[in-house]
């Protein structure tokens, strides 16, 4: 089956056609390093790992690019404050949020430009937009006319007579709302907030606008037109319109084919930011003893497009999940039967589940369809797992091993036992044998305490970590 995503700018879903054969360009936005990401913010950039995962699931290559914003009015006022240099200041945040994915078991990108080290070809582009009469000067500053780029709006939807009729100032801000339908800056001229950030170019004295800094790093490395750009719902206006209205103004080109956007993880029924002040950090969960991945599960498990309310349960809900299969891939790891007579039946349920899972990532990454199908073929074999043999138990865990190539949670480093463990499991063993039952709950409470829970089942004692 084909893949198709939804579009944010067609507003439908559309079978992925890449503009090279099996190789995907992928643009995504990265953090503004001004301060730790909170997990609204990983929320998106788990979203696009799962993407990136599951196009190399089905073969593809993929070239991603994500972008690190080091230089905006946050990152220059608060470097400031704290009395730092903008490079100081940032790097902080840089190797928090490098820690932060990692510790997510994040797909690292091919590449994480930094907007500092691309301002020459920022300044290439602002120049060229000059000349073709798209932008213009004023104060010193250099914004971009949208009155002249005929398709502004397209991708946000903004009515075109509201555009006409509200396109009367211009907004020398980084960031503003949808109602605010004004030129934006391209170049902004250097002034006492900005500090000792500025830089000596032929468009002046100044730094540059937010929004040029993503066309340029994204066509240097993608190209003029390339497959896919992504971000969180709130990029869509006024960052990725004004993306697609520079970067084709100066090209004349197509900028980007598909446009994905996820949607807000709530606090308490809002938006998680840092502005509402109901952000939650990675570090404080991790903190409060939930597993990486418990939170990993947590954030993915939902389809990219639907708002989740997130809280504790979920996280406690993804842990049992999580617990459950793992516990299941173990018993299944810990199988002595030699043969079994229900192979083909197990075969048929690992391929039904297998489909299932595919058909819904292939439906605009339909995650939440497809750990259904998982779940499913578990527990169908659950019922009948007392009839396994090892085969069988190969087989179940090939199986997973191929979806967790997605998701990226299971534990399957659960087989080698040290060697005091084995020693008491065998103690215990004896001890029941010998119906010394007093000594073998003793064995089994100690083993416990350890850390390791047993469970006498027809196949034998069969055992997981807690």
């Amino acid at each position: 089956m084909s893949l198709y995503l939804y579009n944010t700018l067609t507003r439908k879903k559309e079978i992925f056609i890449p503009i090279k054969q099996n190789e995907v360009s992928l643009y995504t936005c990265g953090p503004t390093v001004y301060n730790y990401v909170h997990i609204g913010n990983l929320r998106t950039f788990l979203f696009e790992d799962i993407l990136v995962r599951y196009f190399k699931y089905k073969g593809y290559k993929v070239r991603q690019i994500m972008n690190l914003t080091d230089v905006d009015d946050k990152t220059i006022k608060n470097s400031i404050v704290h009395g730092l240099s903008l490079n100081d200041y940032t790097e902080i945040y840089k190797q928090a949020f490098f820690k932060d994915i990692e510790i997510l078991n994040i797909t690292p990108a091919e590449k994480y430009p930094s907007a500092t080290d691309h301002i020459s070809e920022m300044v290439k582009m602002i120049t060229e937009l000059e000349k073709k009469g798209l932008a213009y000067r004023s104060d010193g500053s250099i914004y971009f006319k949208i009155n002249t780029f005929k398709d502004y709006g397209k991708l946000a939807h903004i009515d075109q007579e509201n555009l006409r009729t509200g396109a009367s100032g211009r907004v020398s801000s980084d960031e503003y709302e949808k109602e605010n339908i004004n030129d934006f800056v391209l170049w902004k001229a250097h002034t006492k907030d900005d500090g000792e950030v500025f830089w000596e170019t032929s468009l002046g004295k100044g730094r540059p606008g937010w929004h040029i800094e993503c066309s340029a790093m994204s066509m240097k490395y993608l190209g003029e037109t390339f497959d896919i750009h992504t971000g969180g719902v709130d990029n869509i206006f006024p960052h990725h319109e004004n993306e697609i209205a520079q970067s084709e103004g100066f090209t004349g080109k197509r900028f980007v084919n598909y446009w994905l956007h996820s949607e807000f993880l709530n606090i308490k029924g809002e938006k998680s930011s840092k502005s509402k002040g109901n952000v939650i950090y990675l570090k404080d969960l991790l903190e409060e003893g939930f597993s990486k991945e418990a939170i990993r599960f947590s954030l993915i498990q939902y389809h990219y497009r639907s708002k989740v309310n997130f809280s504790s349960d979920i996280i406690l809900q993804s842990s049992a999940t999580l617990d459950n299969l793992n516990h299941f891939i173990n018993r299944c790891q810990q199988i002595t039967k030699e043969h079994s007579d229900i192979h083909e039946q197990v075969q048929l349920i690992l391929n039904k589940g297998l489909k299932g899972f595919e058909d819904s990532m292939d439906d605009d990454l339909n995650i939440s369809s497809g750990l259904g199908s998982i779940f499913e073929a578990v527990n169908e074999l659950n019922k009948i797992f007392d009839q396994l043999g090892k085969g069988d138990g190969h087989s179940i865990i090939d199986f997973l091993k191929q979806i967790d190539q997605v998701l990226g949670v299971l534990n399957f480093n659960q087989t080698i036992l040290e060697e005091d463990i084995k020693k008491y499991i065998d103690e215990r063993n004896v001890a029941r044998k010998e119906k010394d039952f007093k000594k073998a709950d003793q064995i089994r409470d100690y083993l416990k305490d350890m850390g390791i829970l047993l469970e006498d089942t027809k196949e034998g004692v069969v055992w997981k970590k807690i």
